[in-house]
C-alpha cells in the first residue's frame, strides 16, 4: 500500500527582495517516512524548510508562488499567529548549533519543560516527569542531573540531545533536523543518527533530514532530494541516487569527499564534475613509500617530548582544587615537510597538544623541541620571534578576522609586526601575489570579511597565515565547518602550497577520512594520551586499538 503524503509543496518559489533564491520546487513527504535533503550552502535547503514553519526572515523575504499544504490546509495562506499551535506541536525543527539555539540563562530541563506547558494540559510535576522521561529516551546520562544543568555545562553531543528532547516532546507530526550533526565528533554524530532513526521508528513520525553530507545521508534517509542552487535536480531512493546518480551536482558531492581507499592526487570539486574536468591521477604505495623515505632520512623539525598540560579547577569557595591532565605524557617527531593527521574526539586533548606547541598555552611538564631549541624555555621576546616560524589556520575564519579591517590590511598587519619587506608598497603587492596563490585576487584586498563566503574566508585566514613565509603551520579543525566541494578545495590549496612553498602541517581534525587523505602520519590521541601513532594508512587497514576502530567505524561510508 502507497504511503499517504503528510507534508505536500508544491510549485514554491521564495525570493529576498528582487532576487528568486528557490525557484519552483515540489516534493512529498509521506506518512513514517525519512526524507533526505542534501546540498551546499547557498542551495536552498534551509530556506526552504523555514518555510514551512512560517519563520522567512520578515520584510526581506517573501513567498512568491506555490502552497505547502499539511493536513488540506495551505501553510502559506496562515497569519502569523495562527503558526504558534502548529510550531513545536505538529511540526518540530531541531537547528544546527544548539549552543545558539538554546537559552544560555535556563537550565535545559525548564527549556523542555516550557514547551509541553504551552502545548499540553499537564501539571508542572507532571511535565516535570515527562522530561525526565523525555531525557532518557533520548540517552541523556543522569538526567535529574541535567534537568537542572545549564546549557555551558554540558558537551555538544548532549546539548543536540537535548533539542532533540525538545522537539520530540509534543509527539509531532513532522520532525525537520537542519544539519543536526555538522558540528560534531563522528562518533556521536553516529551515536545522534542512530537515536534519531530510532525515535522515528518508536514513533512513526515523518523527518526531513537537511545536511550537506550525501554519505551521511545514506545512514538515515529513505528518499532523498538533491537541491543546487534553488531547484530540485535529483530525486529518489537513497540506494538509487548512490549507485546511479545522474546528474553531475550529485557525483560532485558523492565523490569530493576523500576516498577511504584509493588517495587522489588532486580532489574533485563541483565545478571540476559541471565541466567534465576531472583528474582521476592516483598517490601509489610506491610513490607515498619513496617520499617518506626523503622525508624521515633527515632530522626532526619538531620534537615533542614527554608533554602535560595539567589545569587546576576549583568549584567552589570551600573545595579542594582538582588537577585535570588534559594531555599526558605524549612524545612524538615530526619532519620538515611533513603532515602529521592529530585526530581523535573532542576533549580527547588535540587542540590543547596543539596550543602548547604554539606557545599560545604552555605545557606544564616536558620539552618542545624546534629546531633542536627547547621552545618552552623562550623569554617573551623570543616567543615573538618564534610566531613567524609557527602559525596556525583557525576553524572559524570570521572571528579570528578583524570585521572593521579589509582582508588586504588583515594580511599585512603581521608582515609589519614581524618587519617583513621594507615598505607598505612591497608588504602589498606581496599580499596581491598571496591572494592570487590562494585562489582570491587584487579585486578582493580593500574588500571587508562580511562580503566573502565561508570557503573565501578561509582562503583569507590561509593567506594571512602563509603571509609570513612560516616553516610549521597547525591547521586546527581549519575544514570542519566548510560545505564538501569547498572543503575539497581548501584541501587541494593546503596541499598545493605544502608542495610549492615546502610547509610542514599539523592537521587537526575529529574527521578521519579527511585526516587520513592529508595526512602521512597520523597520531590518534584519547583522553589525552597517545592510543596509536603510525603511518595513516597502516592505521587505517589495521588499526590496533579499540577506541580507533570506533572513530573508523563511525565515518559514514555511504552505499557501498
Amino acid at each position: 500500500m502507497q504511503k499517504q503524503p503528510v507534508l505536500s509543496v508544491k510549485d514554491l518559489s521564495i525570493s529576498f527582495g528582487d532576487n528568486e533564491v528557490i525557484h519552483n520546487i515540489s516534493y512529498d513527504l509521506k506518512e513514517n517516512e525519512i526524507l533526505g535533503i542534501v546540498g551546499e550552502s547557498g542551495s536552498g535547503k534551509s530556506v526552504s524548510s523555514l518555510a514551512i514553519l512560517g519563520l522567512l526572515p520578515k520584510n526581506i523575504s517573501k513567498i512568491t508562488s506555490g502552497n505547502i499544504i499539511y493536513h488540506e490546509g495551505d501553510l502559506t495562506t496562515l497569519p502569523p499567529e495562527a503558526f504558534q499551535g502548529i510550531r513545536g506541536n505538529k511540526i518540530a525543527m531541531i537547528f544546527q548549533e544548539p549552543m545558539s539555539s538554546l537559552n544560555p540563562s535556563m537550565t535545559c530541563g525548564k527549556q523542555v519543560l516550557e514547551i509541553l506547558l504551552k502545548h499540553t494540559a499537564l501539571s508542572k510535576s507532571d511535565a516535570k516527569n515527562e522530561v525526565i522521561s523525555l531525557f532518557k529516551k533520548v540517552k541523556l546520562p543522569d538526567p535529574k542531573r541535567l534537568f537542572k544543568a545549564y546549557p555551558h555545562e554540558i558537551s555538544g553531543g548532549q546539548k543536540q540531545r537535548v533539542m532533540i528532547a525538545m522537539a520530540i516532546a509534543c509527539k509531532p507530526d513532522i520532525l525537520i533536523a537542519d544539519e543536526p550533526t555538522t558540528a560534531l565528533d563522528v562518533t556521536v554524530q553516529k551515536d545522534i543518527i542512530k537515536l534519531l532513526k530510532t525515535l522515528q521508528t518508536e514513533t512513526r513520525m515523518s523527518v526531513i533530514f537537511i545536511t550537506h553530507d550525501l554519505a551521511l545521508i545514506s545512514e538515515i534517509a529513505d528518499r532523498v532530494l538533491v537541491m543546487y542552487q534553488g531547484s530540485i535536480v535529483e530525486e529518489g531512493a537513497v540506494s538509487k541516487i548512490f549507485k546511479a546518480p545522474q546528474h553531475n551536482y550529485t557525483k560532485a558531492l558523492i565523490n569530493s569527499r576523500p576516498s577511504l581507499n584509493t588517495r587522489l592526487k588532486v580532489l574533485p570539486t563541483i565545478q571540476d564534475y559541471l565541466d567534465d574536468s576531472i583528474s582521476k591521477e592516483i598517490i601509489t604505495s610506491e610513490q607515498r613509500k619513496l617520499q617518506h623515505e626523503k622525508l624521515y632520512s633527515n632530522p626532526p623539525l619538531l620534537e615533542v617530548i614527554n608533554v602535560e598540560k595539567t589545569y587546576i579547577s576549583k568549584s567552589g569557595w570551600f573545595s579542594k582544587p582538582k588537577a585535570f591532565k588534559a594531555v599526558n605524557k605524549v612524545s612524538f617527531k615530526l619532519y620538515e615537510g611533513e603532515t602529521l593527521g592529530l585526530v581523535g574526539e573532542s576533549g580527547c586533548g588535540k587542540s590543547t597538544l596543539g596550543n602548547a606547541i604554539l606557545q599560545l598555552d604552555k605545557a606544564t611538564a616536558g620539552q618542545i623541541l624546534y629546531n633542536g631549541t627547547d621552545i618552552t624555555k623562550l623569554s617573551k621576546s623570543e616567543v615573538k620571534k618564534l610566531r613567524k616560524d609557527i602559525q596556525i589556520i583557525f576553524q572559524d575564519p570570521y572571528s579570528s578576522l578583524n570585521p572593521r579591517i579589509p582582508v588586504g590590511e588583515a594580511i599585512m598587519e603581521p608582515m609589519r609586526v614581524h618587519k617583513l619587506f621594507h615598505s607598505d608598497k612591497e608588504r602589498k603587492e606581496n599580499v596581491i601575489e598571496i591572494l592570487n596563490s590562494v585562489g582570491l585576487s587584487e579585486d578582493h584586498f580593500n574588500r571587508y570579511p562580511h562580503e566573502f563566503s565561508g570557503g573565501q574566508r578561509q582562503r583569507i585566514g590561509i593567506a594571512r597565515t602563509i603571509a609570513l613565509q612560516p616553516k610549521l603551520i597547525v591547521c586546527d579543525e581549519s575544514v570542519s565547518a566548510l560545505d564538501i566541494s569547498v572543503q575539497a578545495q581548501v584541501l587541494n590549496l593546503l596541499n598545493d602550497l605544502k608542495e610549492a612553498f615546502g610547509f610542514t602541517y599539523i592537521f587537526i581534525s575529529h574527521d578521519l577520512a579527511v585526516v587520513k587523505y592529508m595526512s602521512d602520519q597520523l597520531l590518534v590521541m584519547n583522553q589525552g594520551q597517545i592510543e596509536e601513532l603510525d603511518e595513516a594508512d597502516i592505521i587505517y587497514n589495521t588499526p590496533r586499538k579499540a577506541y580507533t576502530k570506533k572513530l573508523i567505524d563511525a565515518i559514514p561510508k555511504g552505499i557501498l
